[in-house]
């Protein structure tokens, strides 16, 4: 399997692992320089550095020597901070589920088709239409992601208990894809286990190596807490790889993030 990654995800994936550390704004050489070292060419970077800087994400600014450099806005750090909870933390696993019911009229339907495309990407299921449930965690994430994107006035959130009155475990089947979330696991695994593998029985990897298998292993992982909220393990079928997924995730993380780190410098 050829693993996929798309220089603006890649850039997104440095600054979540790597940029926040600098001090002051990551300049353009050094972008370059880091991203090459991940496969990804000087024009693409500044192509994408481009779009990043037109969505809001990066600001360009100066660093100390006078060079061109980009850091993260507030909205970034936002996200970013949100995405650590996601991406490193351990689900916090309890009964309560968050049920965001929203409505949106004909004439805005553009934002109608944007709340359910960023609930889909928090990791929520769709009960019924206008009715989408998450584990109660993701209650101030969802907040900060509605508020970011103006869509408060849309949507109504609640915290409660399934009652019924199917058991739970069949309802989850029907407002995920579950199916469609353990070949997200499996492919990981396919991908990167092999890389621990090689870890666990080889010497240790040089910062260069151990930086790049990094960031292809994070911007890979990163996207599946979403699309995987993290459910409870009851609730979900007895072979489920995502234990094994986050395992492997995590050793890698402990691993190679702070050998790289060593070449992630200016």
């Amino acid at each position: 399997m050829v693993e996929q990654h798309t220089p603006r995800s890649l850039i997104v994936t440095f600054y979540g692992a790597y940029g926040r550390a600098f001090e002051g704004p990551v300049p353009v050489a050094a972008l370059i320089r880091l991203l090459g070292a991940a496969g990804v060419d000087a024009p693409s970077v500044r192509s994408s550095v481009s779009r990043l800087k037109r969505r809001g994400f990066l600001l360009p600014e100066r660093a100390a020597d006078g060079s061109a450099a980009y850091g993260l806005s507030e909205e970034a750090r936002q996200l970013l901070d949100d995405g650590d909870r996601r991406i490193y933390g351990s689900p916090q696993l309890s009964d309560e589920w968050l049920v965001a019911v929203f409505s949106v009229p004909e004439q805005e339907r553009n934002k109608r088709h944007l709340l359910r495309s960023r609930l889909a990407r928090l990791g929520f299921g769709a009960v019924a239409p206008g009715v989408w449930i998450a584990p109660a965690r993701l209650s101030e994430e969802t907040a900060h992601t509605l508020e970011r994107l103006h869509l408060t006035p849309y949507v109504e959130l609640f915290r409660g208990a399934h009652l019924g009155f199917a058991p739970t475990a069949e309802a989850v089947a029907r407002w995920w894809d579950l199916a469609a979330l353990a070949k997200q696991h499996e492919q990981f695994l396919d991908l990167h286990e092999p890389v621990l593998r090689a870890l666990r029985s080889g010497p240790e990897p040089t910062p260069e190596e151990a930086y790049r298998d990094y960031l292809r292993a994070l911007d890979t992982w990163r996207r599946l807490p979403y699309a995987d909220p993290g459910l409870p393990r009851e609730l979900l079928p007895a072979d489920w790889p995502g234990d094994r997924a986050a395992a492997v995730f995590a050793e890698l993380h402990e691993r190679l993030r702070d050998i790289g780190a060593g070449f992630a410098q200016p």
